[in-house]
């Protein structure tokens, strides 16, 4: 997270005044770890504040997607099961807006992370209500707001007038493939120490570290697809680690070799 939406911005978010809230949107190309981070600085928000307040009724983190051709109901409809909230159809839109709002604050939720926000299309009469919608929620609930999506600046999403709002409220991060530096070494070898393979060695994944960011174009969400696939297919054949054989067996989906291609240097 940048300086301007430090731990300590979250605080300000949390003390109710909306004007001078921070708020933040990871825009990059599909695969390029904008859910991965999301759910990351999720998992670390949660975990630090359960660490700070043990034992209490807290949701401190709210993780939602927008659905396509959302509708404001929609939306709402999603906060509202991420919560555990029963809705039923007869439930109205501002019924359930205040179901959502009143759970959240009471629970004290500190953070929302909303996912697939190119799916708004601010241009179509629905895509502006949900972005209001989002406004409103952001506007009732004490907490900071994330937003990660597609390439949301080509999308429109600072187009328009709400678009100017949206601008005017979040800080752009964008997310490009990964370099092959320090970082996504450390990121290798902390996906290898998620296996749960029987006979696979500790260190392999990162004594290939260099071949798997030549396969996957630094792409993380191909990295994953990567060592997944090829940690499923140790499992199948029975020999429960992952080799470089294993892992050239794997095929990659299209955009790890569009970046691929890209960074090899011309002959």
């Amino acid at each position: 997270m940048p300086r301007s939406c430090s731990s300590s911005a979250s605080a300000a978010n949390r003390s109710g005044a909306t004007a001078s809230r921070c708020s933040l949107i990871l825009s990059g190309a599909a695969g390029t770890g904008k859910t991965t981070a999301i759910t990351q600085l999720g998992k670390t928000h949660e975990a630090t504040d359960r660490l700070r307040y043990p034992g209490l009724a807290r949701i401190p983190v709210v993780y939602v997607t927008v659905p396509p051709a959302a509708t404001p109901r929609m939306l709402a409809v999603e906060f509202a099961r991420f919560l555990g909230l029963p809705m039923t159809y007869r439930a109205n839109m501002t019924d359930v807006i205040e179901a959502v709002c009143g759970v959240a604050i009471d629970a004290r939720v500190g953070l929302v992370c909303v996912d697939e926000v190119h799916n708004l299309q601010l241009a179509t009469r629905s895509g502006a209500e949900v972005s209001d919608t989002l406004k409103y929620f952001s506007e009732r609930i004490p907490a900071t707001f994330v937003y990660a999506g597609i390439d949301v600046e080509r999308e429109g999403l600072f187009s328009g007038t709400r678009g100017r709002q949206i601008a005017g409220r979040f800080s752009l991060v964008e997310t490009v493939p990964f370099p092959y530096t320090t970082e996504w070494q450390g990121l290798v070898a902390s996906l290898e120490q998620a296996l749960r393979l029987h006979h696979h060695r500790a260190g392999t994944l990162s004594q290939f570290d260099q071949y798997l960011h030549q396969r996957t174009g630094g792409m993380i969400g191909s990295l994953s697809h990567l060592i997944r696939g090829a940690a499923i297919e140790a499992i199948l054949d029975g020999t429960e680690k992952i080799t470089k054989t294993v892992l050239e067996s794997v095929e990659l989906d299209h955009a790890a070799d569009h970046y691929r291609t890209r960074a090899q240097p011309s002959t």
